[in-house]
Parts: structure tokens; C-alpha cells; sequence
């Protein structure tokens, strides 16, 4: 229930538009998934997820990893900068190594 509360209290505040679109993160037990939106046209620009990789590792690295690579696909993209959405998630472990890896690849927000 305090979830719910604190994720529908971060995408009030949040929208993603064409010049700067919701990076939207969701970390569940077993993999992490991360996608830019923008919300003006309700599309997916770019999407990322380990449901289906190869990629081994701690939790914390799997959401670098998909940090990384988000990053990449923005870039190819032609996006620069995104607003984040964390959604009912605190900004710490595993949300804060996947918004670093994505800064360090070039990601503004």
C-alpha cells in the first residue's frame, strides 16, 4: 500500500514530453526493465530489459547493465536528456547504480 502512495506521488509530478521523455524504471525480484516514453504521443522510444539475456550477475549489476545499455539506445535515438521516474522505488542499490551507468554512457536528467 505505502508503494503504491509513493509511486503515484512521483509520476503526478512527472511527464515526459518530445524534447524530454520519462525514463520509467521498474526493478522486480528477478529482472529489471527500463524504458524512455514519451508521454505527449503515449509511445516507447527505447526499451530495455534482461527478461531474456544472457547477462549473469548480482542484481546491482544486471541494473548497471541495463543502465548501459538504455543509454545507448537513447543515444541512437537522438535523446539527450529524460526526466526519471523511479516510480514506487526509494533512489538507492540497485536505482542508483542503473541512473549511474546511464549518466556515465551520456544520459542527462
Amino acid at each position: 500500500m505505502k508503494a503504491e502512495f509513493r509511486a503515484n506521488r512521483t509520476r503526478a509530478k512527472i511527464h515526459g514530453t518530445a524534447e524530454r521523455p520519462r525514463l520509467s524504471v521498474n526493478i522486480s525480484n528477478m529482472h529489471v526493465t527500463a524504458q524512455i516514453i514519451d508521454d505527449d504521443k503515449g509511445v516507447t522510444l527505447a526499451y530495455a530489459t534482461t527478461v531474456g539475456s544472457k547477462q549473469k550477475g548480482s542484481k546491482t549489476e544486471l541494473a548497471a547493465f541495463i543502465g548501459s545499455e538504455i543509454a545507448k539506445k537513447a543515444k541512437k535515438a537522438k535523446i539527450k536528456t529524460v526526466v526519471f521516474d523511479r516510480g514506487a522505488h526509494l533512489y538507492a542499490g540497485r536505482l542508483s547504480a542503473l541512473a549511474d551507468a546511464a549518466r556515465k554512457e551520456g544520459l542527462e536528467f
